[in-house]
């Protein structure tokens, strides 16, 4: 069994987050990709979210129609800050995973941010990174090994199809009524419109 993690705030979840996930389980041959909503990650505690069971539903909306892609509530079931250390160490141990058959999966972009992570140099220890590459972005790999040595013998890289879409983009699209069509699934933009979710300020 090779396993994949992705987590986040989901708020909301976009085409973007189901795509990384998408290419990188066939990339990688992962089976199945966890997704795990965040209910306190660290490097937000200043940032307005929407409530955790929201965007759980939202997630669950998303994931659905996949048979290779399974929410789990770690992050949800436990008090925060979470770090993914603890998020990863949890998992392993729920599903008897080798290090090497876990895969943490994260953006190119967040890899430059690694060394300001809860103690990154256990976390690599404790399972691969999937990076997924964004074309354009180049990080510096040399800089990046002398802050976590041994770190680049843990990644393993996925190449993805350009989509620029962020989730604080989509809700300031919808907090200026714009439509968010064909950047969410269609049962996440009718939760939206049902809950009234991201509404004006």
């Amino acid at each position: 069994m090779k396993l994949g993690i992705l987590g986040g705030t989901f708020d909301p979840i976009h085409l973007a987050h189901l795509l990384s996930a998408e290419v990188t389980r066939e990339a990688l041959l992962l089976q199945p990709i966890l997704f795990v909503p965040a209910a306190d990650p660290p490097h937000k505690q200043d940032v307005s979210k929407t409530p955790a069971f929201h965007r759980r539903a939202m997630v669950e909306l998303a994931i659905s129609p996949n048979p290779h892609f399974q929410l789990s509530s770690v992050d949800l079931d436990r008090p925060g800050p979470h770090y993914a250390i603890e998020t990863v160490r949890l998992i392993r141990e729920k599903y008897g995973l080798a290090a090497d058959d876990c895969f943490f999966i994260v953006g190119g972009d967040s890899l430059i941010d690694l060394p300001t992570w809860h103690h990154p140099q256990e976390l690599v220890a404790l399972c691969r990174l999937a990076v997924v590459h964004r074309p354009g972005f180049e990080p510096d790999l040399t800089r990046l090994e002398r802050q976590i040595p041994g770190i680049l013998t843990r990644l393993d890289w996925v190449e993805m199809p350009q989509m620029d879409l962020a989730a604080s983009d989509i809700r300031a699209r919808l907090r200026a009524g714009k439509s968010v069509r064909y950047r969410v699934l269609d049962p996440v933009w009718a939760y939206i419109q049902q809950h009234q979710l991201y509404r004006r300020e």
